[in-house]
């Protein structure tokens, strides 16, 4: 069997992909999410009178803080089985990637599961934003 006829029988075995409504599911949950977001800066900033930073840092660590509850209460997982990349995109996406490999592994005990584990996949993420950060940061010191 040749290389093209082996990617023709994959392709009349595997079952299609409806795009499109990935797409709009997508959209439409992501675009909630940033819709609550955008709701809670105006909340922060009109109502608690947060200045413009404080409140999206306020935001920011909101959605953090629903969304790791959301995952351990099973509700974020089954939203990322429905919208897909519509919840892994924003920054809940990120607390869910931390929290997920915690809560599976805490059977194993506090140092050696959950916090041992919490940064498996966000753990490189961290890593390389933060040494990123330092080497601009010593490339702007140098330019000065």
């Amino acid at each position: 069997m040749t290389n093209r006829e082996y990617g023709e029988y994959i392709k009349g075995m595997a079952p299609g992909s409806p795009v499109a409504k990935d797409l709009v599911k997508a959209f439409i949950v992501g675009g909630l999410i940033c819709c609550l977001g955008q709701g809670l800066s105006l909340l922060y900033t009109d109502v608690v009178r947060l200045a413009r930073e404080d409140a999206a840092t306020a935001v920011s660590m909101t959605l953090i803080a629903l969304s790791a509850v959301l995952t351990g209460l099973n509700v974020y997982d089954q939203m990322a089985r429905f919208a897909g990349a519509g919840t892994l995109v924003p920054i809940t996406g990120f607390a869910n990637a931390v929290v997920s490999p915690a809560l599976e592994f805490k059977t194993e005990g506090f140092i050696l599961g959950t916090a041992a584990k919490m940064f498996t996949i966000a753990g490189p993420v961290i890593t390389f934003g933060l040494t990123a950060s330092v080497v601009y940061g010593l490339i702007l010191c140098l330019m000065r």
